[in-house]
């Protein structure tokens, strides 16, 4: 049985990560061991952060939304009760941006539903 010598793809594993690696500072992009851990480290932080942003972007959807009632002298949690109520189909990703881009127009959306202000 012949002789198996491993270095072609012990080699082949090192360039793959080293070519993920590019682009890191010093050592982390020449170096197998810490370009190793630095592209784990990254894959984790990626994995990680996929699910962090959607939280993130909602928080800031709901601010925007919130800051834009106030100016009508409604609260966030009015508004949204009275579009649950009314069965208005838009998510707050889009009433976000309805607030920073089109103000008069979710000012018209505020006012449309009638809200009493307590």
């Amino acid at each position: 049985m012949p002789r198996v010598k491993r270095g072609t793809m012990t080699h082949k594993r090192h360039h793959k990560i080293l070519k993920e690696a590019s682009g890191y500072f010093g050592g982390k992009s020449r170096l197998f061991k810490t370009a190793n851990e630095s592209v784990m480290k990254a894959g984790n932080y990626a994995y990680r952060d996929r699910r962090t942003k959607k939280r993130e972007f909602r928080k800031l959807w709901i601010a925007r939304i919130n800051a834009a009632c106030r100016l009508d002298g409604v609260r966030y949690s009015q508004f949204i009760a009275a579009q649950i109520a009314a069965g208005s189909i838009l998510d707050r990703k889009v009433l976000a941006d309805m607030a920073v881009n089109d103000p008069a127009a979710f000012s018209a959306l505020v006012k449309s539903l009638n809200i009493t202000a307590v």
